[in-house]
């Protein structure tokens, strides 16, 4: 979505993409593996800007999942528009239910939205941006996941998407994706995973000897907080507690 902001605040601007967006999620880690939590994935997404109204879009979803055999049970609407989008779903087997969570927004763009549920896990939402554009994003991996494909462990999950991550060109590193890299590659290790790459390697070496630098520090600084230990020596100490 964010390489669209210009086009959903331009009034003047037409038109309709759609693209596969890889996503990666790493606010949740320890849910990570659960059947519909995942870390790396893969988002449906049709942007309509000033171009599909919020009935098109909804009619376009509708006809796609029934398609390929995942149409939702539940969809979900804002009580602020409950009373006017009720009516997108007229005739269709479907619960509606109300809920406050149906809104978004980033920064100086956002809306009201309507979440498409299946089997209790939420499959993909379309965001009324701004009130004159829509914002649509399904999860490939969980429409995968209701047409019967297993979900990926929480430690296979991790080791995917490090692979991932260093296929795209990216190293550990302080900053950025070279930090979010190295925080995974931690994760791996911590978790017992093993991920097929020098990289992997290198990473679990350097753990190791971080790790024997803070057996050979902590009693020499009782009670430093972890952000202390970070700050001056480079170690978390949540990694080997």
């Amino acid at each position: 979505m964010q390489q669209f902001k210009a086009r959903f605040k331009d009034p003047g601007y037409r038109g309709t993409e759609a693209n596969i967006q890889a996503c990666l999620r790493l606010s949740d880690l320890d849910e990570i593996g659960d059947g519909s939590h995942l870390l790396n994935f893969d988002m449906l997404g049709l942007f309509s800007f000033r171009e599909m109204s919020l009935a098109d879009a909804v009619d376009f979803w509708f006809d796609f999942l029934a398609e390929i055999g995942v149409a939702p049970d539940v969809v979900t609407l804002h009580p602020d528009r409950l009373d006017d989008w009720r009516r997108l779903y007229a005739g269709r087997p479907v619960e509606i239910r109300a809920d406050d969570g149906c809104v978004w927004s980033d920064g100086d763009i956002g809306g009201y939205c309507t979440e498409f549920y299946r089997d209790g896990v939420e499959i993909g939402n379309i965001v009324n941006t701004n009130g004159d554009c829509i914002d649509v994003g399904f999860g490939l991996d969980r429409l995968a996941a209701c047409l019967g494909e297993p979900p990926v462990g929480d430690v296979e999950a991790l080791e995917r998407a490090v692979l991932k991550i260093i296929a795209s060109g990216y190293r550990p590193g302080a900053k950025q994706q070279g930090y979010v890299l190295r925080k995974l590659l931690r994760e791996v290790v911590r978790r017992g995973g093993r991920v097929d790459h020098p990289v992997f390697h290198e990473e679990r070496a350097r753990q190791a000897r971080l790790q024997a630098r803070y057996e050979r520090l902590r009693t020499k600084h009782p009670g430093k907080p972890p952000e202390w230990w970070f700050d001056t020596h480079g170690i978390d100490p949540r990694d080997f507690d």
